[in-house]
């Protein structure tokens, strides 16, 4: 079975991928794909686990490639914190400009840049509420309550290995 972290980004994917790394049974990575076109962009091993705040733009082509057969993971934190998080990434490049220019056609020069991305935020997890509709295996963990909904997704996996190392990862803030 594959597994997605779907979300924004700026709301603990990394540090969720790093908490999976002492899982035995399932491989995981961080935008391990996020060079590749096509059907190689979606081409994920099986029992893989798998974060890209990316993929959210691949919503419909996941749903064909793994439906409901996968289980997602819907990783949320506070908008408002999300939203400042990215208000300070202006680099070419970075998903905020590509957001206020390629979706808005501005600059973040010409529109708040926390406005784009609470506007963002807000876009990105409504599309993902929707894509989780029909699907039987979800869950919706909260940045701020990691550590406990950390043992609900480790026992509905199936998960194997060294839970107390992974535990420990949500100690450490990764890609602050």
């Amino acid at each position: 079975m594959n597994i997605f972290v779907l979300s924004t980004g700026r709301c603990g994917s990394t540090t969720f991928i790093e908490a999976c790394k002492p899982i035995s049974n399932y491989s995981s990575g961080h935008e391990f794909r996020i060079g590749y076109l096509g059907p190689e962009r979606l081409a994920y091993p099986d029992n893989h686990i798998e974060a890209d705040n990316r993929i959210s733009g691949f919503l419909g082509r996941l749903d064909k490639v793994f439906g409901r057969d996968a289980c997602y993971i819907h990783l949320m934190r506070d908008v408002i914190k999300t939203a400042k998080s990215y208000s300070k990434r202006l680099r070419p490049g970075m998903i905020l400009p590509v957001y206020a220019r390629g979706i808005y056609i501005r600059t973040p020069g010409q529109i708040d840049p926390f406005q784009v991305g609470l506007d963002y935020c807000e876009t990105v997890n409504a599309n993902i509420k929707m894509f989780l509709k029909d699907k039987p295996l979800k869950m919706d963990p909260q940045l701020s309550s990691a550590t406990a909904d950390w043992q609900k997704f480790w026992h509905k996996i199936g998960a194997e290995g060294d839970y107390n190392a992974a535990l420990n990862e949500w100690n450490i803030r990764h890609n602050a």
